[in-house]
């Protein structure tokens, strides 16, 4: 923590070193910054098309989350961006981790890019650095004809900012209750001809508990038991990127690009839980008399877990003339998950790698302006996935992905647009497919409606292939199949809009069928007996064997509204709603009578019902602007496959932005208070918690602009 303020300090030194002539830019850049106009409601958007619109004017619906916005709330999280200021995306944490749930499903059908570019890996979600973001951009719906593989729920695309000063350099310190404290930081040079755009982040965090307790049932009587397990897991993480960019003339340039990804959680040593053994109870005569419980203190952790991945790559771009844009981009990811396990009396201090895996995209795509009425997207992608897990006896699988895609965008009268895409794949495990798309798209005046449909396909994993799992604590053996099929869906889409300079309204309306869902499939007894190595491991003691296999599909129906209103006097008020209604069949093993029946329930982590509401006012003072917002989030039920249903919550974040432009950099400080009203859920460790918020927290940041 000192080393980290200690940074801060000397940035701020160097920072006050700047000249008059920059702060004047500053200042300008800040109050235009902190005024509401009409471009909060009609912004620039890439996603879904791949080629620049206006909101307005986008042959598919998009939503924006604004710079100011995201200022505003004072986030520091990709995860709390989406939650608080969207309506169709929602969290869960628990032991497991933190789960993505867009529209009904998980973040395993969701592609994230930054920038245009597949951010991959298990920890996707923590390597953006939000103080460098413009903005970004939320496409609900199937895109695999653009994107590829993944983009059967949507796609959210971070866009950052590009630094056009000369010197440029901002950090955001933000600190709250349990230790949680973020640190960002970005530097941006233009030389001429080379541009450097650097950047840092920090995040760390304390273990917290709501419920000290666990809970036993004794034949349906509820017993109480200390956990020192926390809620919320302890970690502390750091984030490091550079981008350099050299531009040969007005036609030719390049650039290469590199990261450095490290997190390790903070597990509390010395927690402890109960583990609960039932056994039958007898008399002095021998016979029995019911069942007794015995607990017995134990270990909870041995280990952190300790992630890291860094990445490189490097692209050009070639515009001979404003008709033709020509974009070549090569990158590559390498993730390691390990168990960092620390010293006990019985032994040293060791680390044991969990898996490691190795991605890499190429792709070569161009935009052709036809005609003043065509506009063409099309490319080559080719995609290399490789994984290695001693956890999961997995020394080393790969497979390849070749693609060729076109989306057109055409005009057909004015007034009517119309959007046609198609990806052929082909890939080493599972041949061929096409995936298409299709959209009309109508404006008049403020009025705008679109209706698509886009097919989706999504590709087994290679976790989900080859890994064999073993659940000790469980008595659970996970058993791999390479004869998974691809995930595949249909989504319909219908969106109608109206927007002028001082409000917005939007209603869209979704289907989503999803079709071979890959699940968990508990194997009969007549199979484990017809294999020999299976029917070895039922002998070792495995209660449950099963398998991943194609045997869910699910339907999701469901309409998102939102609304906005920029009004006099600095006051802008708007919110949203999403009501989403899924059903998911599953085969499910009867044990008793070994056979198969079909069940139906909601979606995994699907939730209802969720809405946000905004409310900000802003106004200036000479070279003092401030902001004051409250936000929002709303949210029912959430099921869960295992626990059932956790309870609805609401969160109300108050927070204020101080901008003071002094001689050579402006001041940002900002206080406020999370979660206002003190909304927690005390339930018993290892619920199904309908949020992890440890109640009510104040914050205090610091935002410094160069």
């Amino acid at each position: 923590m000192n080393h980290t303020i200690n940074t801060i300090c000397l940035l701020t030194v160097l920072l006050a070193m700047g000249s008059t002539a920059f702060a004047q830019s500053t200042e300008r850049s800040s109050r235009s910054d902190s005024l509401s106009t009409s471009h909060d409601l009609n912004p620039v958007v890439i996603t879904g098309t791949g080629t620049y619109h206006r909101a307005d004017n986008s042959p598919v619906a998009v939503k924006v989350i604004t710079a100011k916005e995201l200022k505003d709330a004072q986030v520091t999280t990709l995860q709390d961006a989406l939650t608080k200021l969207t309506t169709t995306i929602t969290t869960h944490t628990n032991g497991m981790g933190t789960f993505v749930n867009f529209n009904g499903v998980s973040d395993d059908y969701i592609v994230i890019l930054e920038n245009g570019k597949r951010v991959s890996g298990d920890d996707r979600w923590s390597r953006i650095n939000m103080n460098n973001v413009r903005r970004i951009e939320v496409y609900s719906g199937a895109a695999s004809a653009l994107y590829g593989s993944d983009a059967i729920a949507g796609v959210i695309n971070i866009i950052t900012d590009d630094g056009r000063e000369p010197v440029s350099a901002s950090s955001f310190t933000k600190l709250m209750n349990h230790g949680r404290f973020d640190e960002e930081v970005n530097v941006d040079v233009n030389a001429g001809k080379l541009t450097s755009q650097t950047s840092y982040a920090h995040h760390q965090a304390d273990n917290w508990q709501v419920n000290h307790y666990q809970a036993f049932d004794e034949d349906g009587t509820e017993v109480l038991k200390l956990t020192g397990r926390p809620m919320s897991t302890g970690f502390h993480g750091n984030n490091i990127s550079e981008r350099l960019e050299w531009k040969f003339d007005s036609r030719w340039s390049a650039y290469i690009r590199g990261s450095y990804y490290d997190n390790l959680t903070d597990r509390p040593q010395t927690a402890s839980y109960f583990t609960q053994k039932k056994s039958k109870a007898t008399v002095p005569d021998g016979s029995p008399s019911g069942s007794t419980y015995t607990y017995t203190p134990k270990a909870a952790y041995t280990y952190d877990l300790h992630h890291t991945s860094y990445t490189y790559g490097g692209g050009a771009r070639w515009t001979p003339n404003a008709r033709i844009h020509v974009y070549l981009d090569v990158f590559s990811d390498n993730f390691s998950s390990k168990y960092d396990y620390w010293q006990t009396a019985d032994k040293e201090a060791y680390d044991e790698t969990r898996k490691r895996t190795h991605y890499v995209n190429e792709t070569l795509r161009g935009i052709f302006r036809l005609a003043d009425w065509n506009k063409l997207s099309a490319g080559a992608e080719f995609v290399q996935e490789s994984l290695s897990s001693q956890s999961d006896n997995i020394d080393f699988e790969t497979t390849n992905t070749y693609n060729l895609f076109a989306q057109d965008e055409l005009n057909i009268v004015k007034g009517l647009d119309a959007v046609v895409g198609l990806r052929y794949t082909q890939n080493d495990h599972f041949g061929a497919a096409f995936t298409p798309n299709a959209g009309l798209f109508y404006h008049i005046g403020g009025f705008r409606l679109r209706a698509s449909y886009a097919g989706g396909y999504r590709t087994p994993t290679l976790s989900q292939l080859y890994a064999t799992d073993q659940a000790k604590t469980a008595a659970r053996y996970t058993l791999y199949n390479k004869d998974l099929k691809p995930e595949k869906n249909h989504f319909f889409n219908l969106n109608a809009e109206y927007s002028n300079r001082w409000m917005s309204i939007s209603v869209t309306g979704f289907m989503n069928k999803i079709r071979d869902m890959i699940n968990y499939r508990t194997m009969t007894d007549d199979e484990i007996a017809a294999d020999a190595n299976l029917s070895a491991q039922q002998a070792d003691g495995w209660s449950t064997i099963r398998q991943r296999d194609n045997i869910d599909r699910a339907t999701l129906r469901g309409i998102s509204a939102s609304v906005k209103f920029l009004l006099p006097a600095g006051f802008t008020i708007g919110g949203g709603y999403t009501f989403t209604d899924s059903e998911a069949e599953t085969q499910t093993l009867d044990k008793k009578a070994q056979q198969y029946v079909i069940t139906t329930s909601p979606v995994d982590k699907s939730v209802k019902h969720v809405g946000n509401v905004l409310a900000s006012w802003d106004h200036t003072w000479g070279d003092y602007h401030l902001n004051v917002s409250l936000n929002g989030h709303l949210q029912g039920e959430r099921y869960s496959s295992t626990y059932g249903y956790a309870d609805g919550f609401s969160q109300w974040d108050l927070t204020t932005r101080h901008t003071i432009v002094l001689n050579h950099f402006t001041l940002e400080p900002g206080l406020g208070i999370e979660n206002l009203f003190n909304q927690r859920d005390n339930s018993y460790w290892n619920s199904n918690f309908s949020t992890i918020n440890p109640g009510r927290s104040f914050i205090v940041s610091l935002r410094m602009k160069y």
